[in-house]
């Protein structure tokens, strides 16, 4: 299982929440619209941990970053600066 973990020049959770935000989406609905895809890995992502993901309390798995890329249409650069 790969891990990305936050650091003080990286906050993942913050730039997921803000593009979420930008698109009108809500914690329920990503996840919603993650279950609802059919991926080929694991992603394993409930609302309890988005909301810890988001806040910078838990670190994202690889896979769940790729789902949240996919679903919120942006790109690693967006997500990662």
């Amino acid at each position: 299982m790969d891990i990305i973990k936050n650091d003080e020049n990286t906050n993942i959770g913050t730039n997921i929440r803000r593009i979420r935000k930008e698109k009108g989406i809500g914690q329920t609905e990503l996840i919603q619209k993650i279950d609802l895809e059919e991926w080929d890995f694991e992603v394993n992502l409930t609302r309890e941990a988005l909301v810890k993901i988001e806040r910078g309390i838990q670190h994202i798995k690889v896979s769940q970053l790729k789902a949240i890329k996919v679903i919120l249409e942006t790109t690693y650069d967006e997500l990662l600066q």
